[in-house]
């Protein structure tokens, strides 16, 4: 899974210029807004060329590899699912609908098809040994992960584009109608509602449920807002908001918060579409700072730096306390980003042709690369091992090297 030092000739990426509002229009044009306008005409540019590593780092090794395949659904859905997993197993789901268990050596163990199109998942839990998925239709449904029989299906009023929280007994999902929802763990039964605004355009998609702390939630919605959620019984603790669009029309006023925020050491941060990176001490409730960036990519933390991935394709480190800027890359512009994960002391970064490029996070150097098969939409990390899934249904496993 080594990258050779050979890259082939790029295709071209519908993306944008450095302004949000062309952001916005682009957006549009490619379906990953819902909503409708007509006559905007998006800004075609190249992605880079990549610039082969002069003495390149073994950082990663594989460990397995499988393709779930992605019959039933459409390319241009911009679906970003993600691989269930725990220390025992490895659930994975394909966009057509089939669910796969695996030990983590990457040996089968079982599948199932669940009859319509996966959109959000998976969630496993270890405790439970529950594994949670969404459809498109609005199902969300629980199976056992280590046999795959299921457990429980529970009907939405909106389909979940996410993986689910799970917590206190409770799961928890943002759907894309605008509604939070916590849901029993052990029965699917629904024990709490939460309506948040639902803008009349906005980017198709959402962030993901995190933890706040032991017993609240963190959602992030479609109106550019956190809120703060009691996981137990769902009444809400605080709202506020990060994301505030600028501009006449509504497409310039869109202002999604699509990327998890991040709690870690009492300090929370969030990045919106419409350009607001946001630091806030937990503990005085005081906003750190703001910076002007945007992104729809959830951000990732080390014990000095706060790191995100614009729109445009810059990955970016500040100083998490003070908002200061450390550096910039402009290596992997217009390669449709993946959001940035902490891999052992490096910084991961997935792009549109699979490639996961290491940086060093001292100076934003690019010191390693591994490739995959079709674009990544998103990177995961447990532990010393790396997990992607792209959107042709190429799920890869790594770890560390030793």
């Amino acid at each position: 899974m080594t990258l050779s030092n050979r890259f082939s000739k790029k295709t071209k990426n519908k993306t944008m210029k450095s302004t949000v509002m062309n952001v916005a229009a682009l957006a549009l044009m490619t379906t990953a807004v819902v909503g409708c306008n007509r006559g905007i005409k998006p800004v075609v540019n190249d992605p880079v060329e990549l610039v082969q590593i002069a003495q390149p780092v073994s950082v990663l090794q594989p460990i397995f590899s499988v393709d779930v395949g992605n019959k039933k659904a459409s390319k241009k859905d911009p679906l970003a699912l993600q691989v269930g997993y725990s220390n025992t197993q490895t659930v994975v789901a394909s966009r057509g609908g089939e669910l796969t268990g695996f030990n983590n050596a990457g040996q089968r163990l079982w599948s199932i098809d669940v009859g319509e199109q996966i959109t959000g998942g998976v969630t496993v839990d270890p405790l439970s040994q529950a594994a949670i998925i969404s459809t498109r239709s609005g199902l969300v449904m629980a199976f056992d992960s280590t046999t795959g029989a299921k457990r429980w299906q529970k009907q939405l009023s909106g389909s979940v584009l996410t993986p689910a929280l799970i917590s206190n007994n409770r799961v928890v999902l943002s759907a894309n109608d605008g509604f939070l929802h916590g849901l029993s763990l052990q029965t699917g039964q629904s024990i709490w509602q939460f309506a948040t605004q639902v803008p009349a355009i906005s980017v198709r998609g959402s962030a993901a449920p995190t933890l706040l702390d032991d017993k609240t939630a963190l959602l992030a919605t479609a109106d550019g807002r956190l809120h703060a959620i009691t996981i137990d019984n769902g009444l809400p603790q605080w709202s506020r908001r990060v994301g505030v669009g600028a501009g006449s029309s509504e497409v310039e006023r869109m202002s999604d918060v699509d990327g998890m925020p991040v709690v870690d050491n009492n300090q929370l941060y969030a990045i919106s579409y419409s350009g607001q990176l946001l630091g806030i001490d937990l503990a005085s409730r005081q906003v750190m700072f703001v910076n002007e960036l945007a992104s729809l990519k959830s951000l990732a933390v080390n014990s000095q730096q706060i790191i995100a991935t614009s729109l445009e394709g810059k990955v970016v480190a500040y100083d998490r306390n003070n908002g200061n800027m450390l550096w910039e890359s402009e290596a992997l512009a217009y390669r449709d980003l993946t959001n940035p994960v902490m891999i052992g002391n490096y910084i991961a970064v997935g792009d549109l042709e699979g490639v996961v490029h290491l940086f060093n996070p001292a100076n934003g150097d690019i010191v390693s690369r591994v490739q995959t098969k079709g674009a990544l939409t998103n990177l995961q990390v447990q532990g010393s091992r790396l997990m992607t899934q792209s959107t042709s249904g190429q799920v890869a496993i790594w770890q560390l090297a030793r």
